[in-house]
């Protein structure tokens, strides 16, 4: 199978055939796909990563040489030398050239929350997965994706997955806390700093303190969001 490569900074993933449509995800820069379907000026594609569909222009994917190694940008953002000319970058692309490398095991927990960290005040955006605007799960994705570790993209997905802790007390730097609507649905997710603190994207990517009853938001005076489970991914 023929596959293609996202050759600009980030295109919107949408639901259907047309710029108006929902933005469902994101592809970043020299993330491969399979061409699904083709439709006029648009393709259905699936992204090698994490599996996800969606629609897009099709003026952003290039064909990719199969015998081409990739290396993930780790740092926050940057411009970069790429075949297409100079192109600002985020964290999370997959690039030709050398890159620092985060898979270290022994200090992993640590490298997560420092990752993590970087992010700090970047802008919620439904459907983001880049340091320019990011959603909840796309944030905890995009954390692990630069440590070598895939995720799926949505957050109940994230949450089939997994070891659960069986006390918030319990749980540990890089651990993600999923989080429940009224109906019990997974609706968002955070990664876990220390038993009592979490970073996650609401609005903009912040720290909250974290309880057994969920995430509490000091500046609003209340729980925002209510605790389902944490889950250990390492």
């Amino acid at each position: 199978m023929e596959k293609h490569y996202c050759s600009v900074s980030v295109s919107p993933i949408r639901a259907e055939i047309s710029e108006k449509s929902e933005m469902t995800s994101q592809i970043l820069y020299g993330e491969t796909c399979e061409i699904l379907e083709t439709d006029g000026l648009y393709s259905k594609i699936k992204i090698d990563f994490d599996g996800y569909e969606g629609w897009i222009n099709n003026s952003v994917l290039k064909k990719q040489n199969s015998e081409v190694s990739k290396n993930l940008i780790t740092q926050s953002f940057g411009v970069f030398d790429v075949p297409e000319g100079k192109n600002l970058l985020s964290i999370g692309s997959e690039v030709e050239f050398s890159t620092e490398n985060l898979t270290d095991k022994a200090r992993l927990r640590e490298s997560l929350v420092e990752t993590a960290k970087k992010f700090l005040n970047v802008p919620y955006l439904w459907g983001g997965r880049s340091f320019f605007g990011i959603d909840c799960s796309g944030f905890v994705q995009l954390v692990y994706k630069v440590h070598g570790i895939s995720l799926p993209r949505d957050a109940d997905k994230q949450a089939e997955i997994g070891f659960s802790r069986d006390f918030v007390e319990e749980s540990e730097p890089g651990d993600l806390a999923f989080f429940e609507d009224e109906t019990g649905f997974i609706t968002h997710v955070g990664l876990v700093l220390s038993p009592f603190e979490i970073i996650h994207a609401s609005g903009k990517v912040r720290i909250d303190s974290l309880d057994f009853s969920g995430i509490y938001n000091a500046e609003k005076n209340k729980h925002t969001h209510r605790l389902r489970m944490v889950k250990n991914f390492l």
